[in-house]
Protein backbone atom coordinates (compact mmCIF):
# COMPACT_ATOMS: atom_id res chain seq x y z
CA UNK A 1 0.00 0.00 0.00
CA UNK A 2 1.27 3.33 -0.99
CA UNK A 3 0.59 6.91 1.07
CA UNK A 4 0.58 9.52 -1.94
CA UNK A 5 1.05 13.03 -1.18
CA UNK A 6 0.09 15.53 -3.86
CA UNK A 7 0.42 19.52 -4.51
CA UNK A 8 -3.13 19.70 -5.44
CA UNK A 9 -5.42 20.41 -3.04
CA UNK A 10 -7.87 22.70 -1.49
CA UNK A 11 -7.73 24.13 2.52
CA UNK A 12 -11.29 23.45 4.07
CA UNK A 13 -12.33 26.57 5.53
CA UNK A 14 -12.76 25.91 9.01
CA UNK A 15 -15.87 26.63 11.44
CA UNK A 16 -16.29 30.10 12.10
CA UNK A 17 -17.76 31.70 15.08
CA UNK A 18 -21.10 33.27 14.37
CA UNK A 19 -20.95 37.08 14.08
CA UNK A 20 -22.36 38.53 16.98
CA UNK A 21 -21.64 40.14 21.07
CA UNK A 22 -20.60 37.71 23.41
CA UNK A 23 -18.99 37.70 26.83
CA UNK A 24 -15.26 37.26 26.90
CA UNK A 25 -12.33 37.04 29.18
CA UNK A 26 -9.30 38.09 28.53
CA UNK A 27 -6.45 35.59 29.42
CA UNK A 28 -3.40 36.39 27.08
CA UNK A 29 -0.93 39.09 26.62
CA UNK A 30 1.59 38.76 24.08
CA UNK A 31 4.21 40.94 23.27
CA UNK A 32 5.94 40.21 19.83
CA UNK A 33 8.11 42.97 19.57
CA UNK A 34 8.97 45.13 16.16
CA UNK A 35 8.32 42.50 13.45
CA UNK A 36 7.90 43.14 9.76
CA UNK A 37 4.33 43.14 7.93
CA UNK A 38 3.20 43.87 5.04
CA UNK A 39 0.54 46.26 4.53
CA UNK A 40 -0.96 47.66 0.64
CA UNK A 41 2.09 45.79 -0.97
CA UNK A 42 4.43 47.60 1.43
CA UNK A 43 6.96 46.32 4.52
CA UNK A 44 6.60 48.12 7.25
CA UNK A 45 8.36 47.20 11.04
CA UNK A 46 5.64 47.14 13.94
CA UNK A 47 6.07 46.40 17.51
CA UNK A 48 2.71 44.36 17.72
CA UNK A 49 1.42 43.12 21.08
CA UNK A 50 -1.65 40.44 20.51
CA UNK A 51 -4.47 39.97 23.16
CA UNK A 52 -6.55 36.77 23.70
CA UNK A 53 -9.65 36.09 24.40
CA UNK A 54 -12.13 33.04 25.29
CA UNK A 55 -15.34 32.91 24.89
CA UNK A 56 -16.86 31.19 27.33
CA UNK A 57 -20.77 30.71 25.98
CA UNK A 58 -19.30 29.41 22.92
CA UNK A 59 -17.91 25.62 22.98
CA UNK A 60 -16.25 23.66 20.95
CA UNK A 61 -14.82 20.18 21.63
CA UNK A 62 -11.24 20.63 20.08
CA UNK A 63 -9.65 17.40 21.08
CA UNK A 64 -11.35 14.40 22.09
CA UNK A 65 -9.43 13.93 25.75
CA UNK A 66 -10.55 17.49 26.51
CA UNK A 67 -14.13 17.68 26.16
CA UNK A 68 -15.73 20.92 25.09
CA UNK A 69 -13.73 23.90 25.75
CA UNK A 70 -15.04 27.65 24.29
CA UNK A 71 -13.69 29.39 21.28
CA UNK A 72 -10.91 31.95 21.41
CA UNK A 73 -10.41 35.00 19.42
CA UNK A 74 -7.16 36.98 18.82
CA UNK A 75 -6.09 40.50 17.91
CA UNK A 76 -3.11 41.81 17.13
CA UNK A 77 -2.35 46.29 17.63
CA UNK A 78 0.28 48.17 17.21
CA UNK A 79 2.02 49.18 20.89
CA UNK A 80 0.98 52.20 21.24
CA UNK A 81 -0.78 54.62 23.18
CA UNK A 82 -0.26 58.22 21.70
CA UNK A 83 -3.79 59.95 21.43
CA UNK A 84 -5.31 58.48 18.19
CA UNK A 85 -4.01 54.97 18.50
CA UNK A 86 -6.00 52.11 18.41
CA UNK A 87 -4.88 50.07 21.11
CA UNK A 88 -5.90 53.61 23.64
CA UNK A 89 -9.23 53.71 21.66
CA UNK A 90 -9.82 50.01 22.44
CA UNK A 91 -9.04 50.31 25.99
CA UNK A 92 -10.84 53.16 26.81
CA UNK A 93 -13.99 51.29 25.20
CA UNK A 94 -13.18 48.60 27.34
CA UNK A 95 -12.48 50.54 30.65
CA UNK A 96 -15.50 53.04 30.03
CA UNK A 97 -13.47 55.50 30.53
CA UNK A 98 -10.60 57.43 28.83
CA UNK A 99 -7.08 56.61 29.67
CA UNK A 100 -6.08 59.85 31.32
CA UNK A 101 -2.40 61.31 29.68
CA UNK A 102 -0.77 60.47 33.09
CA UNK A 103 -2.36 56.54 32.63
CA UNK A 104 -1.27 56.86 29.10
CA UNK A 105 2.90 57.40 29.82
CA UNK A 106 2.77 53.68 31.47
CA UNK A 107 0.15 51.24 31.54
CA UNK A 108 0.71 47.72 32.88
CA UNK A 109 -0.80 45.31 29.99
CA UNK A 110 -0.88 42.65 31.84
CA UNK A 111 -3.68 44.13 34.30
CA UNK A 112 -5.98 43.11 31.64
CA UNK A 113 -5.20 39.15 32.41
CA UNK A 114 -8.76 38.24 33.50
CA UNK A 115 -10.79 40.59 32.89
CA UNK A 116 -13.76 40.25 31.28
CA UNK A 117 -15.71 42.35 28.79
CA UNK A 118 -18.22 41.89 25.95
CA UNK A 119 -16.56 41.11 22.21
CA UNK A 120 -18.92 42.04 18.85
CA UNK A 121 -17.19 39.59 16.41
CA UNK A 122 -17.85 40.22 12.59
CA UNK A 123 -17.17 38.05 9.34
CA UNK A 124 -14.96 39.88 7.22
CA UNK A 125 -13.67 38.33 3.76
CA UNK A 126 -9.86 38.58 2.73
CA UNK A 127 -9.15 40.95 0.69
CA UNK A 128 -6.77 38.44 -1.10
CA UNK A 129 -9.47 35.87 -1.65
CA UNK A 130 -13.13 36.76 -0.92
CA UNK A 131 -14.14 33.71 -0.78
CA UNK A 132 -11.96 33.02 2.58
CA UNK A 133 -13.62 34.62 5.55
CA UNK A 134 -12.37 35.70 9.00
CA UNK A 135 -13.82 36.61 12.55
CA UNK A 136 -12.64 40.22 13.19
CA UNK A 137 -13.21 41.92 16.56
CA UNK A 138 -15.01 45.14 15.93
CA UNK A 139 -15.61 46.25 19.31
CA UNK A 140 -14.59 45.47 22.88
CA UNK A 141 -16.95 46.84 25.79
CA UNK A 142 -17.14 46.70 29.39
CA UNK A 143 -19.49 43.78 30.64
CA UNK A 144 -23.79 44.88 30.58
CA UNK A 145 -24.53 45.77 34.06
CA UNK A 146 -25.57 42.72 35.92
CA UNK A 147 -24.19 40.37 33.73
CA UNK A 148 -21.54 37.71 34.92
CA UNK A 149 -18.97 36.33 33.45
CA UNK A 150 -18.12 32.44 33.20
CA UNK A 151 -14.76 31.45 35.33
CA UNK A 152 -11.47 31.20 33.38
CA UNK A 153 -10.90 28.45 31.17
CA UNK A 154 -7.36 28.65 29.89
CA UNK A 155 -4.26 29.49 31.61
CA UNK A 156 -3.24 32.95 31.78
CA UNK A 157 -1.02 33.66 29.39
CA UNK A 158 1.76 37.12 30.08
CA UNK A 159 4.75 37.21 27.56
CA UNK A 160 7.28 39.78 26.49
CA UNK A 161 10.22 39.49 24.01
CA UNK A 162 11.73 42.19 26.58
CA UNK A 163 11.63 39.68 28.95
CA UNK A 164 12.45 36.42 27.57
CA UNK A 165 11.18 33.54 28.99
CA UNK A 166 12.29 30.09 27.30
CA UNK A 167 9.26 28.09 29.36
CA UNK A 168 6.75 30.36 28.18
CA UNK A 169 8.05 30.89 24.81
CA UNK A 170 8.17 27.37 24.14
CA UNK A 171 4.50 27.04 25.02
CA UNK A 172 3.36 29.66 22.60
CA UNK A 173 1.94 28.17 18.82
CA UNK A 174 4.38 28.07 16.75
CA UNK A 175 3.74 31.08 14.23
CA UNK A 176 3.56 33.35 17.15
CA UNK A 177 7.27 31.46 18.14
CA UNK A 178 8.47 32.43 14.56
CA UNK A 179 7.30 35.81 14.44
CA UNK A 180 9.23 36.46 17.90
CA UNK A 181 12.21 34.96 16.81
CA UNK A 182 11.99 36.93 13.76
CA UNK A 183 11.65 40.23 15.94
CA UNK A 184 14.54 42.86 16.13
CA UNK A 185 14.51 42.13 20.23
CA UNK A 186 15.06 39.08 19.81
CA UNK A 187 17.88 38.97 16.68
CA UNK A 188 19.63 42.02 19.07
CA UNK A 189 19.08 39.74 22.13
CA UNK A 190 21.29 36.98 20.39
CA UNK A 191 23.98 39.05 19.23
CA UNK A 192 26.59 38.52 21.98
CA UNK A 193 28.10 42.03 23.62
CA UNK A 194 31.75 41.44 25.04
CA UNK A 195 29.87 40.11 28.27
CA UNK A 196 27.08 38.24 27.37
CA UNK A 197 23.99 39.26 30.06
CA UNK A 198 22.52 35.88 31.83
CA UNK A 199 19.75 35.90 29.56
CA UNK A 200 21.60 35.47 26.33
CA UNK A 201 24.17 32.94 27.78
CA UNK A 202 20.74 30.79 27.98
CA UNK A 203 19.04 31.61 25.14
CA UNK A 204 22.85 30.77 22.82
CA UNK A 205 23.54 27.55 25.13
CA UNK A 206 20.17 26.47 24.19
CA UNK A 207 20.32 27.52 20.47
CA UNK A 208 23.87 25.00 20.62
CA UNK A 209 22.05 21.97 22.60
CA UNK A 210 19.41 22.29 19.61
CA UNK A 211 22.29 22.23 17.26
CA UNK A 212 23.81 19.26 18.64
CA UNK A 213 20.84 17.27 18.86
CA UNK A 214 20.20 18.06 14.96
CA UNK A 215 24.33 17.00 14.18
CA UNK A 216 23.73 13.25 16.22
CA UNK A 217 20.76 12.42 14.65
CA UNK A 218 21.40 10.14 11.77
CA UNK A 219 17.32 9.19 11.87
CA UNK A 220 17.10 10.09 8.50
CA UNK A 221 20.56 8.47 7.01
CA UNK A 222 18.54 5.52 5.46
CA UNK A 223 15.94 7.15 4.05
CA UNK A 224 14.92 5.73 0.68
CA UNK A 225 15.02 9.23 -1.50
Amino acid sequence: MAIIAKATGEATQRELIPAGTYVARCYSVVHLGHVTQKYMGEEKVVDLVRFTWELPTELRCFNQDKGMQPCAISKEMTLSLNEKSNLRAMLNAWRGKALTDKEAESFDLAKLIGQPCMINLIHQPSKANPEKVYERIAAVMPMMKGMVCPPQHNPSMEFSVLEFDRTKFESLPTFLQEMITGSTEYQAMMKAPAQPTNLQKEEMLHQQELAAKLASDDSFDDLPF
